[in-house]
């Protein structure tokens, strides 16, 4: 989907037939009728992401306003400004929180990303997301991975054979898989593992919320035949150790569908 579209369909779900708070204050006073300044402020450290995405909320609703920020990527400290808009009073208090809600969201996620790549340095794992994602903003939160020093998984269904559960009540299990193209499957046990290791094809296989002695036997097993991935139960706390197993992908659906907002102010000056 557009990234454009998504932001001025945010607008229009915040603005409707237009922001009557703004329009009442205005009216109160001459003083903000005119051009201001305003910052937006980091209140926490972190991760700096979605930088073009708030000056595309703004430059929608005032070409005219200036925008100088800082990148996507950067590293923030509590109290750090890191965006000075100058402008239209009007545009920049109706814009706010729609730019704000971007703001937080993709910095959230590019957090707490590099929070789990840091645990993980120095293995030679790679990190990756899933597809556990919020509807229609699933292009923007894997760039926020990305900028976070993760990886990502397939984008959708579109774009890699991934087989699942689900997937294997229809065939009637593993063994009955035939598939004549490069694919991954996900097993939950080592006599799944050990199944799978014998069909043609299979490029990778998932290990689902394994413990880490079925994990390590696994690596054993598995070791010039597959690529191993690990999902399900990953944590800050056991990533690590799970790395330290041997295996190549380490899957994290937290690291989207969980991740805390990033706490940003803007304040007019």
């Amino acid at each position: 989907m557009d990234i454009e579209e998504i932001v001025r369909m945010a607008l229009e779900e915040d603005i409707g037939s237009g922001d009557i708070t703004t329009d009442a204050v205005l009216r109160c006073s001459e003083r903000f009728g005119g051009k201001v300044s305003a910052v937006i402020i980091a209140r926490a450290s972190g991760i700096l992401c979605g930088i073009d995405i708030a000056r595309m909320v703004f430059k929608i609703l005032d070409n005219n306003l200036d925008f100088d920020a800082s990148k996507d990527g950067a590293k923030l400290s509590t109290n750090q400004r890191v965006v000075c808009i100058k402008g239209s009073v009007s545009s920049i208090l109706t814009g706010e929180r729609v730019a704000l809600n971007f703001l937080s969201h993709l910095s959230g996620i590019a957090t707490v990303t590099q929070e789990f790549v840091k645990e993980v340095r120095g293995t030679g794992v790679r990190l990756l997301d899933t597809r556990k994602t919020i509807p229609l903003l699933r292009e923007l939160e894997k760039y926020a991975v990305k900028i976070g020093g993760a990886e990502n998984h397939r984008f959708g269904l579109y774009d890699a054979i991934l087989i699942k559960e689900n997937h294997l009540k229809i065939v009637g299990g593993i063994e009955n898989l035939s598939i004549d193209e490069p694919f991954e499957i996900e097993v939950k046990n080592l006599n799944e593992f050990k199944t799978a290791l014998k069909l043609s094809n299979v490029k990778r296989i998932m290990l689902d919320n394994m413990d880490i002695d079925n994990i390590k036997e696994c690596v054993r097993l598995g070791k010039g035949l597959v690529e191993i991935e690990v999902s399900g139960g990953v944590t800050i706390q056991n990533v690590k150790e799970m790395a330290e197993t041997g295996v190549q992908y380490i899957s994290i659906g937290a690291i989207t569908h969980s991740a805390p907002s990033f706490d940003f102010s803007l304040i007019i000056e």
